[in-house]
């Protein structure tokens, strides 16, 4: 939960929508900030320079004045009725006079005790006041005026002092700038509420702009994510002629075009499936014949010319070959057709595995650790031919022992059935890995032809996926192949997912339970009704006339996943005579375990 609220998140803060406002808004306070900071500035010297000049006018004016009347050496209180009299002025400010007396001694006067005294006064200013310059063209007087700003006791300050020409006080004037603080903050607060006006403006013009430009864009994204659904003739509305409308166009013609190629590989895809499919089945009535040939050749091995028994042999193993292959076309296009259906079943996995091993004569060779009492539902048959592929292959190409192990795992989803099969020899190369489930796929190209037909690991791995499993390849760290198949250990919710989404059953048809007709339920090797009116008294699983009261039944312990051997035949001379008292591997249509192409 947590994770999806943080993509989500995410999302919105990384959308197109967000960051034109974000943009918007940064531009609009970065010009708000710099249009308030420059009226700032400017009103800020304004009035400071209006103070300031009238002030220092004043006072220059008032000290000239006031001055004018009093003795070279003034007495103290001369220079306080001067200083009250400069201090009583329009300007408001406090007047510092220092002379000295006929006596000699230093004499200030002060209308403000507390603040202006001459300690208080800068020692700079003081210098720079009390500095007597060359008299020249360039500077008319000794003595000049000069001020500067002071905070004492956090209130600004105007300090000016000046010395009067041809002997007299010398003057130092305090002026309070507090009204024009109070001023200059008043009108910062106002470019203040005047930036955020701006900010919230330009939000709202973002947000509209956005709106006007993403709402095409919006329409494009739902297009384009209908168009991934799969719903090819999504088209969009176009209005104007700017480059949103182009985008419109263009996405346009991409739709119909990739709706027409997509309609011309249906097509094509379709009818190779039908090409196939017709061709599987039409070869299948041949082949019953041609079974049957070989079968009775098979049978009169002995009495055969020794110059031909190789041939007939050939032509046998080729003949079942070609058989297998042709089953294992059609159990393909059932695949691709998607007309492939689970008929599930209470299993014991451990007795199918066994029963999967003993049907093919391979309990010497296999190892099996499994517990009984490890039920799943499953399809019997389809998980047969999944064990028979991946344990053949294993005998095959990484030779024995084989060990076949069974676990089950639990997962947020439920309980998994894991199946690992697993050989001892050289392993699989890294560069086949990714290719082992590919149908027709041939580890060395040196080797065009081989005795499977293929497609045997393709065909476990769609039986893994119509169980809603898997099965994965990989290198043991101590040599050899492993083989892990990964199945829900109840695939009933499959089954009841594909039995919402379908219609009803048609009349005359029913579901595997209720003993009717299912479309797979003759599995790979299942015959058209037509195949068995035609070849009366053929064994409709191999395609070959049936013999000694053999039948297309379900395999050893009761399983029904695998095809039952042939009948054992009696011993035989000649050319088979090696195969006396053996028990053959039924020949599954799906068992290609000798194929070149799975390693």
């Amino acid at each position: 939960m947590g994770r999806l609220l943080a993509r989500v998140g995410l999302l919105r803060w990384t959308s197109l929508r967000l960051r034109l406002v974000v943009v918007f808004a940064l531009v609009a306070l970065t010009a708000a900030v710099s249009a308030s900071g420059i009226a700032y500035w400017l009103n800020r010297n304004a009035v400071l320079d209006r103070t300031q000049n009238a002030a220092l006018n004043d006072f220059r004016k008032s000290l000239e004045d006031s001055t004018r009347a009093l003795p070279l050496h003034p007495g103290c209180q001369e220079l306080h009725n001067a200083a009250r009299q400069m201090a009583a002025g329009p300007q408001n400010y406090s007047v510092l006079l220092i002379g000295v007396d006929g006596d000699g001694k230093d004499c200030a006067a002060t209308t403000h005790k507390d603040l202006l005294t001459l300690p208080n006064v800068p020692e700079s200013l003081r210098k720079a006041v009390n500095q007597k310059r060359a008299v020249d063209d360039t500077n008319r007087a000794p003595y000049h005026m000069y001020w500067q700003r002071e905070e004492l006791n956090g209130t600004p300050y105007l300090v000016a002092g000046a010395r009067m020409t041809g002997g007299g006080p010398t003057g130092y004037m305090l002026k309070s700038l507090a009204n024009e603080r109070q001023d200059l903050n008043s009108l910062a607060w106002s470019l203040g509420i005047a930036t955020a006006l701006a900010l919230v403006g330009s939000a709202l013009l973002a947000q509209a702009a956005a709106t006007t430009v993403l709402r095409p864009v919006q329409r494009l994204g739902h297009a384009a994510r209908q168009l991934g659904e799969g719903r090819l003739d999504t088209r969009l509305r176009v209005t104007g002629t700017d480059e949103l409308a182009d985008l419109s166009r263009t996405f346009n013609r991409t739709a119909e075009r990739l709706e027409q190629r997509v309609a011309e590989l249906s097509a094509r895809e379709a009818s190779s499936r039908r090409f196939v499919a017709d061709m599987s089945h039409e070869l299948r009535t041949p082949l019953t014949a041609i079974t049957a040939v070989t079968e009775v050749l098979e049978e009169e091995a002995d009495s055969l010319d020794p110059m031909i028994a190789p041939a007939v042999q050939l032509v046998v193993s080729e003949t079942r070959r070609l058989n297998d292959l042709v089953e294992n076309l059609m159990e393909v296009t059932r695949f691709d057709a998607g007309t492939a259906r689970l008929v599930l079943d209470d299993v014991d996995v451990a007795d199918q595995v066994t029963a999967c091993i003993d049907a093919r004569a391979w309990l010497d060779a296999v190892e099996l650790d499994a517990e009984r009492g490890i039920v799943a539902r499953l399809d019997p048959r389809r998980l047969d031919v999944v064990l028979a592929n991946l344990i053949g292959n294993a005998l095959k190409h990484g030779g024995s022992p084989v060990r076949v192990s069974v676990r089950t795992e639990e997962t947020p989803a439920g309980d998994d059935l894991l199946i690992r099969v697993r050989d001892h020899g050289p392993g699989i190369p890294e560069d086949v890995l990714p290719h082992v489930f590919d149908r027709f796929y041939k580890a060395s190209a040196s080797r065009p032809r081989s005795e499977g037909s293929g497609l045997g690991l393709s065909i476990a791995m769609e039986n893994a996926h119509i169980h809603g499993g898997e099965i994965t390849a990989a290198n043991h760290p101590e040599g050899g192949a492993v083989f892990t198949l990964r199945l829900p250990k109840d695939a009933s919710r499959l089954t009841a997912e594909e039995s919402e989404e379908e219609d009803p059953a048609e009349p005359g048809t029913g579901s595997p339970e209720s003993g009717g007709h299912h479309p797979d339920a003759g599995g790979p090797n299942a015959t058209r009704p037509d195949e068995s009116r035609r070849n009366p008294g053929t064994d409709t699983e191999h395609g070959r006339p049936a013999r000694d009261g053999a039948s297309a039944r379900g395999s050893a312990r009761g399983t029904g996943a695998t095809r039952e051997a042939r009948a054992p035949r009696g011993p035989r001379k000649g050319l088979f005579r090696a195969g006396r008292g053996t028990r053959t591997a039924p020949r599954d249509h799906a068992t290609d375990a000798g194929k070149d192409g799975e390693r």
